[in-house]
């Protein structure tokens, strides 16, 4: 199935705000995770595939899911020499991910050479993401790692490198998309991790908002996790979430 960003009627079933999630299967075993959605059939089309996942099951989960028809997001954070991530690009593309990311901290060469692999990939193209300062990073923690600046700066500075090299998109936190809309312009996509809805644990996340901030500083997608998949009522979660993205959207 070919993705169609932010197209409310495809999920008139599980509710139209929730096209605009991608829920973490952050679940230890691809039995786990089909069991769960199994369970609950208004989840998101979009499902993220992250790396316990994807070493637990393999290439087998992203088939699985494919069967189900949902659009994938293979988050690996690709970062290695440009000609490794290359292949593992055109790898994940045989597979059919439909999203991907590549870590900006790889450098203009590796971010060039995985685009320029998606652009040639036959079949499904996957659209790439730079990931830039992970969400459970702040300053102190940047400073530590001997980088400079506000994570802001950092985030603005890797978002141009990924825009500038090909990518889709990137991945950044609600605190940042605001400025990297403005830099990057309105096409470049904005997937924004840590997203809370009110009143849910913070867990391991560092910069975290709920989803009408996030829609608000101009994220086009939402990732949205344990909030959901560790929710007392993941139905009534998801439900909930739903509404608060079409009622932001409608008075947007």
């Amino acid at each position: 199935m070919k993705d169609n960003p932010i197209s409310p009627a495809a999920g008139s079933a599980r509710g139209a705000g929730l096209e605009r999630v991608f829920l973490a299967l952050d679940f230890a075993t691809p039995a786990r995770a089909l069991a769960w959605l199994a369970e609950h059939p208004r989840a998101p089309r979009r499902v993220k595939v992250g790396l316990e996942l994807f070493t637990s099951g393999g290439p087998a989960i992203i088939q699985a899911l494919n069967a189900q028809e949902r659009s994938v997001f293979l988050d690996l954070k690709l970062h290695d020499i440009p000609q490794t991530v290359a292949g593992a690009v055109r790898a994940a593309a045989r597979l059919g991910v439909e999203w991907l990311t590549v870590h900006a901290a790889g450098g203009e060469r590796m971010l060039r050479a995985a685009a320029e692999a998606a652009a040639e990939a036959g079949g499904v193209r996957p659209r790439l993401l730079g990931v830039t300062v992970l969400t459970s990073l702040d300053d102190a923690a940047l400073a530590r790692l001997d980088l400079p600046g506000p994570v802001p700066e950092r985030v603005v500075r890797w978002a141009r490198l990924c825009r500038e090299a090909g990518l889709a998109g990137v991945v950044a936190s609600a605190q940042e998309a605001a400025r990297v809309r403005q830099e990057c312009g309105p096409d470049f996509v904005i997937v924004t991790p840590g997203v809370r809805p009110a009143g849910t644990a913070k867990n391991d996340q560092a910069r975290i908002a709920t989803p009408a901030e996030a829609l608000r500083a101009g994220a086009d997608y939402l990732v949205v996790g344990r909030a959901l998949t560790a929710a007392p009522d993941p139905d009534r979660a998801l439900a909930e979430l739903a509404a608060e993205i079409e009622n932001k959207t409608a008075i947007s």
